[in-house]
């Protein structure tokens, strides 16, 4: 997992200020002092065959690697026994030499809601706020961006990252170990910025949406991704213990709500592009995440309501951007 290219690439950029800064952050997000299954994650790394893509496909569903010929079987074997000790894949699908991960989420359907609501990712330096895997990186590469910076601090997902990098081979998508706290202060380096399943993590969220605007360049778009409630304007709801078995969730506002927010600091244009409440054919156990998932924190009664009495997870796509007018950089 060398972060050296990324590091010399930033140099002399309007990211010279981070690159100083990623080699410890990287040093840090993958600590194994801290992370006691990173060595045995790494080991998986080291179990996966080396392969030579045919052919790479970014604009499909399942984000794939394949060759012409099918691999032998022992080799897709081997493939898939290295890939399955990466246990749980949350965001995806991907498709690997004939190997589908069949990921908790599908990402793909959030893709295809936002996917032609947005501006044109031709030519942008995009950054990925909590993007897992890199799954919607991989799409956004697809879609024209010139770089992609996700960041997660998960370092399982970063490691599953650098598993599916192996075969992809995309020098311009990079998974960073570390969380938004660490991403340098306004940095006004990126053209869009996602922030998606981010937000009601938060105990601030406007804290949170300053410094996704902190990120942009003028005329930069934001597009965020949350958890809503039906409403009006003010409504929020602040769940008291758990949210759908999470017990990390504070703020659900209403659409309107969320709107204002982001007028309130400042964003302009600011759009709702969709609203949907999650599916238990979006989200669900596979053999690729065998934990449970939505359809075990719902009431087993009524399915419109959490496990703990809450309305069940309704989820909104909004847009905005920085005032300016937007020229292309990098």
């Amino acid at each position: 997992m060398d972060y050296q290219p990324l590091i010399t690439r930033w140099q002399g950029s309007a990211l010279e200020r981070w690159a100083q800064q990623l080699e410890q952050q990287v040093a840090d997000g993958l600590s194994h002092k801290r992370y006691g299954d990173l060595p045995r994650w790494m080991q998986a790394l080291q179990e996966l065959p080396t392969l030579q893509a045919d052919a790479i496909a970014l604009n499909s569903s399942r984000v794939a690697a394949s060759t012409h010929d099918p691999l032998p079987a022992n080799t897709q074997e081997q493939l898939r026994a290295a890939l399955a000790k990466l246990h749980p894949w949350r965001k995806g699908p991907f498709e690997l030499f004939g190997v589908h991960i069949d990921t908790e989420w599908r990402s793909d359907w959030k893709w295809d809601r936002l996917q032609h609501a947005i501006d044109s990712l031709q030519g942008r330096r995009v950054l990925d706020v909590g993007c897992g895997s890199g799954y919607h990186c991989w799409r956004m590469r697809g879609d024209g961006a010139t770089e992609v910076i996700g960041i997660d601090p998960t370092p399982l997902f970063v490691v599953q990252f650098w598993a599916l990098q192996q075969y992809l081979q995309q020098d311009s998508v990079w998974v960073l170990p570390l969380p938004m706290e660490k991403v340098p202060d306004k940095l006004r380096a990126f053209d869009t910025v996602f922030s998606m399943g981010v937000l009601y993590h938060r105990r601030s969220p406007l804290d949170h949406l300053q410094e996704l605007k902190d990120c942009l360049r003028p005329g930069g778009q934001l597009v965020l991704e949350t958890l809503v409630i039906e409403g009006e304007l003010g409504d929020t709801l602040l769940p008291e213990g758990r949210y759908a078995r999470m017990g990390n969730v504070w703020f659900l506002p209403s659409t309107d709500t969320l709107l204002s927010w982001l007028r309130k600091l400042g964003f302009v244009d600011e759009q709702l592009v969709d609203v949907c409440v999650t599916t238990t054919q979006e989200q669900r156990s596979t053999q690729w995440m065998t934990f449970h998932s939505l359809a075990n924190f719902l009431d087993p009664e009524d399915s419109s309501k959490t496990i703990e009495g809450y309305p069940a997870p309704r989820r909104a796509i909004v847009t905005a951007r920085l005032p300016g007018n937007w020229e292309p950089d990098c």
